[in-house]
């Protein structure tokens, strides 16, 4: 009789151990999709190009494992597929990987491939980044997130934000190593209720010094944020500058430079509904072309079908002078010009 109330307490105490276990630990799934069915009419010096015509696209495409396994320890896994139609292939990679520890709200730390302090930050502010990439990222001069360690946090209740980098300079869809890591950094503050403001700086090579390749330059750049959420509208704007953006100004140099701002606002004149519009002017100066000038636009209306899904129709116009600029959208210019325009039905879900 002892024998099986001992058995019993024992298979009683490892069970109660293995539901304690699993209670303390938590996974969930999600996942965000940015879709479009567009017309798209793109030049070069006045002759149209095989990126114009109509189609619909995949633009992101994110699955999401959280695994928490206590108040401090969890994980991520987020992939990233997309399917453009001028590229005409499937594209799926690893964007975030990273295991975090969570010491206190001022400090968390992640360590593998994850948020950058920049990008996901203005993208936050800006609110419609199903529609388009925010100012650095579409114009290639920033990405979102990359590989290496990452620590951020918070202070007085919220009000002050942080984050840190210390990352391969590649970006997520390349993970080599490099000489030396790159350097992205942000401080946000948010004083009063709906307003946003920060700062950023970004310093490094972008991954192109290695033990067998030096480099000439390095890349610095500065990024400014303010933003104002009304309710019913939203104003802000976003202010880069940078020095050596390419890799050919970073390898071997002349020296490049560039910068641009972004102002972008919104209005909701009725529930669900909301018009916006954004414009955007950035500039390229090196010592082997002239300036180069990019002048971007949009404007459209969005509409909230239900929960979690958003769609809207936009028009866009990107008109590239003196040269080409790699975009989000593309290779924009040509000797003289290059143009980019585009119309349709942009849609976003999330789960």
């Amino acid at each position: 009789m002892r024998k099986h109330i001992l058995s019993t307490a024992v298979m009683m105490a490892c069970a109660g151990t293995s539901l304690a276990a699993i209670a303390d630990e938590s996974t969930t799934v999600g996942g965000k999709a940015y879709f479009d069915v567009t017309s798209i009419d793109q030049t070069s010096d006045g002759v149209s190009t095989s990126t114009s015509g109509v189609g619909m696209d995949v633009k992101r495409f994110y699955l999401a494992i959280d695994h928490k396994f206590d108040d401090m320890w969890s994980a991520n896994l987020t992939t990233d597929f997309n399917y453009v139609s001028n590229d005409g292939e499937t594209q799926l990679y690893v964007k975030k990987a990273y295991m975090q520890a969570k010491f206190s709200d001022e400090a968390v730390l992640r360590i593998g491939s994850a948020d950058l302090p920049w990008v996901p930050f203005a993208e936050k502010a800006y609110g419609f980044r199903w529609v388009e990439n925010t100012l650095i990222d579409r114009r290639k001069d920033g990405t979102s997130a990359d590989w290496g360690v990452h620590l951020g946090g918070k202070f007085m209740d919220g009000k002050v934000e942080y984050a840190v980098a210390a990352i391969n300079g590649k970006g997520y869809k390349d993970p080599t190593r490099s000489k030396g890591f790159d350097y992205e950094g942000r401080v946000s503050f948010y004083p009063i209720e709906g307003l946003t403001l920060g700062a950023g700086f970004r310093d490094g090579t972008q991954g192109l010094e290695s033990e067998t390749v030096d480099t000439a330059n390095r890349a610095t750049r500065m990024n400014l944020l303010a933003a104002y959420d009304f309710k019913m509208f939203k104003v802000g704007a976003e202010y880069y500058t940078v020095d050596n953006p390419t890799s050919t100004a970073i390898l071997t140099g002349p020296q490049d430079e560039a910068d641009g701002y972004s102002v972008f606002g919104s209005f909701s004149p009725a529930d669900k509904v909301t018009v916006f519009a954004r414009y955007d002017q950035s500039e390229y100066r090196n010592d082997l072309v002239p300036n180069i000038t990019d002048t971007y636009y949009n404007v459209g209306v969005s509409y909230e079908a239900r929960k979690n899904v958003d769609l809207a129709f936009v028009y866009k116009n990107d008109l590239v002078e003196n040269g080409s600029v790699k975009t989000s959208n593309g290779t924009i210019g040509g000797v003289n010009e290059g143009e980019y325009t585009e119309f349709g039905l942009w849609a976003q879900v999330k789960f």
